[in-house]
């Protein structure tokens, strides 16, 4: 055992290892197209046979080269590779756009290997978890997957509900880059925060194209093609969606997300996807983050029990229901037969002048108002972001006190309430301007007024998008991304309404330019409504369990 892997395996309480590992590193795999992918093979030091794992990764292998030694060490064979133009690998790398080709090269390779009996899993998070998407329906016969924190389809990832998901990719466009050519600094600035305060420098420059150049110091040709051709453009997205792979020949997979995970939402509808096509995947999400440790542990130890009773027909690490989740609050870790579990009714609290929530319905009133001004716009805080910091559950009083964030606040509970699912916010608004955003977040006030964030969503209007009412109002529906929490007794929830949430999503300016090269910016005048003509309010998963 290498001190990388004895490392992960004390950190996350694995369970022993059993051989020793050889290591075959730098091998040529030839793609389609003739170049070659850097792959480094880890194997049991024994005669075997073992099954065979692999990870197809743009970040480098150091730094997943333990865990593929993990992997060896407990019986598995495993494969590393770089996808093209990174770590080594021939090629461009164009983000998303290489991995069924390359994928299937790989596997073509894979199984002309003495090594190779046959039995096959797939493994890994985020990129990796779309790289195991894009070739599941070309797997052997005898297969399993483990995906973590990622989505066969990346569109309404990168353009959530019309929006630009500007941070996740500021922040993984530095990612990448480093670890392509600085490796140890990129390290040191995820250590620091200095990632996130480039992205932020990036993001508030305008034109927005040049947001690369802030970044990493240089222009980076896909980022700037994205501009020019990814926007509103199914053509462009068609070849990259690998959901309609999802079928009844998927081999068995198991799905790991965090309820703060920038693809939650898009991984839950995967796992539909499978459950439709009449599989049982297994669900476990915990209350992490993208980047979060534990996360990575769970996944580990999630692929190892998986593995070992797909591949080597060994269930006995295996948990008995297919569905855990944490419910954040106070009720722990719970198991279910499926997701969302049963016993789930809804509730519902209106908006109410004043700033308040309650279950009854709203009296004439006249509607709040708050000015968006993109100059000086939202910030964001906390939530489902891609960030070595700041992520997660956080304070959101700071957020609150601002002019443009309008918040409606519930009675203190008289007992607690569980939410499981997505709560969906009905809204009522009007703007100033054509062009527009709303965002809608759900919080848990304690009784000294802590207010935490759990679940949010951003809508972006522009005519056409959403039918207006006679009198210029809008009704727009809010799905906040999936959650489990226990709001404890004497406990408030809070609504947060405001038009934005910077950087976390490029800030609208107002004017419908073109989002790369606009620099024009116009304030917005936003009214929310509450009133029996215009109902705003938020429904709620509520679960009747214990």
């Amino acid at each position: 055992m290498s001190i990388a892997s004895t490392f992960l395996s004390q950190l996350y309480h694995l369970p022993p290892g059993e051989y020793g590992v050889r290591y075959n590193k730098n091998i040529h795999v030839k793609a389609k197209d003739g170049i070659l992918l850097q792959t480094d093979l880890f194997q049991p030091d024994a005669p075997g046979p073992f099954p065979t794992l692999l990870m197809r990764l743009p970040y480098g292998r150091i730094g997943f080269d333990a865990v593929a030694e993990v992997y060896a060490e407990r019986g598995f064979n495993t494969v590393l590779q770089a996808c093209r133009g990174t770590d080594g690998s021939g090629g461009t790398f164009d983000p998303l756009g290489n991995e069924r080709d390359d994928g299937l090269a790989t596997l073509d390779w894979i199984k002309k290997q003495k090594w190779f009996d046959g039995r096959l899993g797939t493994t890994g998070p985020s990129y990796l978890g779309y790289a195991q998407w894009a070739i599941c329906d070309a797997l052997p016969e005898k297969s399993a997957m483990a995906i973590k924190v990622s989505s066969a389809d990346f569109e309404d990832v990168v353009f959530p509900s019309g929006a630009f998901h500007l941070q996740l990719w500021l922040s993984w466009l530095q990612t990448v880059e480093g670890l392509r050519g600085a490796p140890y600094d990129i390290g040191i600035r995820i250590v620091t925060g200095d990632v996130e305060r480039r992205s932020k420098q990036a993001a508030i420059t305008l034109p927005l194209v040049e947001g690369d150049v802030i970044a990493t110091g240089k222009k980076i040709p896909f980022w700037r093609r994205w501009f020019n051709e990814a926007i509103d453009n199914p053509e462009f997205w068609k070849p990259l969606d690998h959901s309609g792979r999802i079928g009844p020949d998927t081999p068995p997979v198991h799905l790991v997300s965090g309820w703060y995970d920038i693809m939650l939402d898009q991984l839950l509808a995967n796992y539909k996807a499978v459950k439709n096509a009449g599989h049982s995947p297994y669900l476990t999400i915990g209350t992490w983050t993208h980047v979060a440790s534990e996360l990575q542990g769970e996944s580990i130890l999630q692929t190892l029990s998986w593995m070992r009773a797909k591949l080597m027909d060994d269930a006995s690490a295996l948990r008995e229901k297919p569905v855990r989740i944490h419910i954040s609050g106070s009720k722990g870790w719970r198991e279910f037969d499926q997701f969302p579990p049963p016993d789930i009714f809804v509730e519902t609290l209106h908006l109410h002048a004043g700033g308040t929530l309650s279950d009854n319905p709203a009296h004439a009133s006249n509607p709040d108002t708050y000015r968006y001004d993109p100059s000086d716009p939202t910030p964001n805080l906390g939530g489902t972001i891609f960030a070595f910091t700041g992520a997660g559950p956080r304070d959101n009083r700071k957020l609150e006190a601002r002019d443009d964030v309008l918040t409606y606040t519930s009675e203190a509970l008289s007992a607690p309430l569980t939410i499981i699912g997505n709560a969906t916010v009905t809204l009522f608004a009007r703007s100033s301007l054509e062009y527009t955003d709303f965002f809608a977040r759900l919080c848990d006030v304690s009784p000294d007024g802590h207010s935490t964030n759990i679940c949010d969503k951003l809508i972006r209007i522009k005519p056409g998008s959403t039918k207006k009412a006679e009198d210029g109002s809008w009704c727009v529906e809010l799905k906040l991304h999936a959650t489990a929490h226990c709001f404890k007794k004497n406990h408030q929830l809070r609504l947060q309404i405001s038009s934005g949430a910077h950087p976390r999503y490029a800030r609208n300016l107002g004017t419908n330019e073109p989002l790369g090269t606009a620099t024009k910016m116009v304030a917005a005048d936003q009214e929310i409504f509450h009133d029996p003509a215009h109902p705003s309010l938020i429904s709620l998963p509520v679960w009747e369990g214990s």
